[in-house]
């Protein structure tokens, strides 16, 4: 695809929000980091730019939230579970007709190993609630570590994507796909939980087998 659409990653100043950032700009992507403060955006693009090194620096850049939000395509979500509901209402004018990549992972410390159930069923379900039906909604990358995401390497793991509708769901997969990782059609938001809960049990694996980075592997299948 020539005219890739332009990405803003709410909470791209994190670790996962980086990672998926250094994934797309490689891809071709055009990337906005998003963040609360112009400066810790533009610190975060300053870091990404010499992970990139030669690598297309001119697709990232870095603004305000709402300013991220209002120019891009396509906006994703990588934000810890305490401050959703109150992004979400911030950026809800923001990104009506667009379609929103929501990575939260309902952790509630200090027991993050334990698996949270959202008040609406699951954290993408309440992003559609709150957004409403103009924006379509996809749920993905919540299993994979940002370790992961910032190296060269083939990753092994796959990722579990949900989504609004039919449509959503294939800007879903190309994606996930551009992002260098293999991906399942996962079904609708209501299967999102499966996904999001996952990450405790991965959090409680790599605590108990002093790891950093257990992911997840559908097997069986022949996509070919």
């Amino acid at each position: 695809m020539d005219n890739k659409e332009k990405i803003a990653i709410i909470g791209g100043t994190g670790k996962e929000g980086k990672g998926l950032a250094y994934r797309w700009v490689k891809a071709g992507y055009s990337v906005v980091i998003g963040s609360r403060k112009d400066e810790k955006a533009q610190a975060a693009v300053d870091e990404l730019k010499e992970l990139l090194q030669v690598h297309k620096m001119d697709l990232i850049t870095g603004k305000e939230n709402t300013i991220a939000a209002d120019e891009a395509d396509i906006v994703v979500l990588t934000i810890p579970f305490q401050f959703h509901k109150n992004m979400l209402e911030q950026l809800k004018p923001h990104v009506q007709g667009k379609t929103v990549v929501d990575v939260t992972v309902p952790l509630v410390p200090p027991k993050v190993s334990v698996i949270k159930i959202p008040e609406n069923g699951s954290v993408a379900l309440t992003t559609q609630k709150i957004l409403g039906p103009a924006v379509g909604v996809i749920s993905a990358f919540q299993n994979i570590s940002f370790e992961l995401l910032l190296s060269d390497k083939e990753i092994e793991c796959d990722v579990l994507m949900c989504g609004s509708d039919k449509e959503t769901r294939e800007l879903g997969m190309r994606l996930v796909k551009d992002a260098g990782l293999n991906v399942w059609d996962a079904g609708p938001l209501e299967n999102s939980i499966i996904a999001e809960g996952l990450t405790s049990i991965l959090i409680r694996l790599n605590k108990k087998y002093k790891i950093h980075s257990a992911g997840i592997k559908i097997t069986g299948i022949n996509k070919e």
